[in-house]
Protein backbone atom coordinates (compact mmCIF):
# COMPACT_ATOMS: atom_id res chain seq x y z
CA UNK A 1 0.00 0.00 0.00
CA UNK A 2 1.36 3.44 -0.83
CA UNK A 3 2.49 6.12 1.88
CA UNK A 4 -0.09 9.20 2.37
CA UNK A 5 1.39 12.63 2.02
CA UNK A 6 1.65 12.86 5.99
CA UNK A 7 3.18 9.32 6.30
CA UNK A 8 6.02 10.26 3.45
CA UNK A 9 6.53 13.71 5.12
CA UNK A 10 7.09 12.05 7.99
CA UNK A 11 9.19 9.08 6.60
CA UNK A 12 11.88 11.45 4.92
CA UNK A 13 12.09 13.91 8.36
CA UNK A 14 13.28 11.19 10.32
CA UNK A 15 15.81 10.79 7.78
CA UNK A 16 16.73 14.20 8.13
CA UNK A 17 16.67 14.61 11.71
CA UNK A 18 19.20 11.51 11.97
CA UNK A 19 21.92 13.48 10.21
CA UNK A 20 21.23 17.18 11.53
CA UNK A 21 21.19 18.29 14.48
CA UNK A 22 21.75 22.08 16.11
CA UNK A 23 23.71 23.74 19.05
CA UNK A 24 23.90 26.83 21.06
CA UNK A 25 26.26 28.03 18.57
CA UNK A 26 24.95 26.14 15.64
CA UNK A 27 21.48 26.08 15.85
CA UNK A 28 18.99 24.03 13.69
CA UNK A 29 16.87 26.68 11.65
CA UNK A 30 13.28 24.31 11.76
CA UNK A 31 10.55 25.36 8.69
CA UNK A 32 7.15 24.40 8.89
CA UNK A 33 4.77 25.14 6.00
CA UNK A 34 0.72 25.06 6.28
CA UNK A 35 -1.49 25.62 3.41
CA UNK A 36 -1.71 29.24 4.45
CA UNK A 37 1.26 30.05 6.84
CA UNK A 38 4.86 29.71 7.27
CA UNK A 39 6.97 29.12 10.69
CA UNK A 40 10.74 29.04 11.33
CA UNK A 41 12.51 28.16 14.60
CA UNK A 42 16.47 28.23 15.67
CA UNK A 43 16.52 24.91 17.96
CA UNK A 44 18.92 24.11 20.49
CA UNK A 45 18.77 20.45 20.17
CA UNK A 46 21.03 19.98 23.04
CA UNK A 47 18.98 22.00 25.66
CA UNK A 48 15.46 21.42 23.65
CA UNK A 49 15.43 25.49 23.57
CA UNK A 50 13.90 27.26 21.21
CA UNK A 51 15.77 30.23 20.46
CA UNK A 52 14.19 32.42 17.99
CA UNK A 53 10.62 31.77 16.57
CA UNK A 54 9.04 34.39 13.56
CA UNK A 55 5.92 33.70 12.09
CA UNK A 56 3.88 34.36 8.63
CA UNK A 57 1.22 35.42 11.64
CA UNK A 58 3.38 37.99 13.34
CA UNK A 59 2.67 41.93 13.36
CA UNK A 60 4.69 43.41 9.94
CA UNK A 61 4.91 40.29 8.49
CA UNK A 62 1.36 39.10 7.63
CA UNK A 63 -0.01 39.50 4.27
CA UNK A 64 2.09 41.39 2.43
CA UNK A 65 1.87 40.03 -0.76
CA UNK A 66 2.19 36.54 -2.49
CA UNK A 67 2.61 33.30 -0.07
CA UNK A 68 6.50 33.08 -1.99
CA UNK A 69 6.92 36.67 -0.88
CA UNK A 70 5.88 36.16 2.56
CA UNK A 71 8.03 33.40 3.15
CA UNK A 72 11.09 35.45 2.26
CA UNK A 73 9.60 38.12 4.88
CA UNK A 74 9.77 35.44 7.72
CA UNK A 75 13.19 34.64 6.18
CA UNK A 76 14.84 37.85 6.47
CA UNK A 77 12.92 38.77 9.56
CA UNK A 78 14.09 35.70 11.26
CA UNK A 79 18.01 36.50 10.43
CA UNK A 80 17.77 39.90 11.60
CA UNK A 81 16.12 38.26 15.08
CA UNK A 82 19.35 36.09 14.82
CA UNK A 83 21.93 38.36 14.74
CA UNK A 84 20.12 40.55 17.40
CA UNK A 85 20.75 37.33 19.74
CA UNK A 86 24.29 37.12 18.00
CA UNK A 87 23.95 33.99 15.96
CA UNK A 88 25.51 34.09 12.58
CA UNK A 89 25.52 29.69 11.30
CA UNK A 90 22.76 27.39 11.24
CA UNK A 91 21.94 24.18 10.09
CA UNK A 92 18.59 24.10 7.58
CA UNK A 93 15.97 21.68 8.30
CA UNK A 94 13.50 21.69 5.65
CA UNK A 95 11.51 19.18 7.95
CA UNK A 96 10.46 16.96 5.20
CA UNK A 97 8.99 19.18 2.58
CA UNK A 98 11.03 19.82 -0.76
CA UNK A 99 13.61 22.04 -1.38
CA UNK A 100 11.34 24.42 -3.41
CA UNK A 101 8.99 27.23 -3.67
CA UNK A 102 8.09 28.78 0.27
CA UNK A 103 10.38 26.59 1.80
CA UNK A 104 13.32 27.56 -0.69
CA UNK A 105 11.89 31.66 -0.61
CA UNK A 106 12.56 31.12 3.04
CA UNK A 107 15.95 30.36 2.95
CA UNK A 108 16.89 32.73 0.28
CA UNK A 109 15.11 35.85 2.33
CA UNK A 110 17.63 33.93 5.43
CA UNK A 111 20.67 34.23 3.64
CA UNK A 112 19.95 37.64 1.85
CA UNK A 113 19.66 39.28 5.54
CA UNK A 114 23.19 37.81 6.75
CA UNK A 115 22.70 34.12 7.98
CA UNK A 116 25.56 31.62 6.88
CA UNK A 117 24.15 27.64 5.53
Amino acid sequence: MALSKLQRRQRIKQRIRKIVSGTNEKPRLSVFRSNKEIDAQLIDDITGNTLVAVSSRDKGIAAKGTKIEVAAAVGKALAEKATKSGIEGVAFDRNGYLYHGRVKALADGAREAGLKF
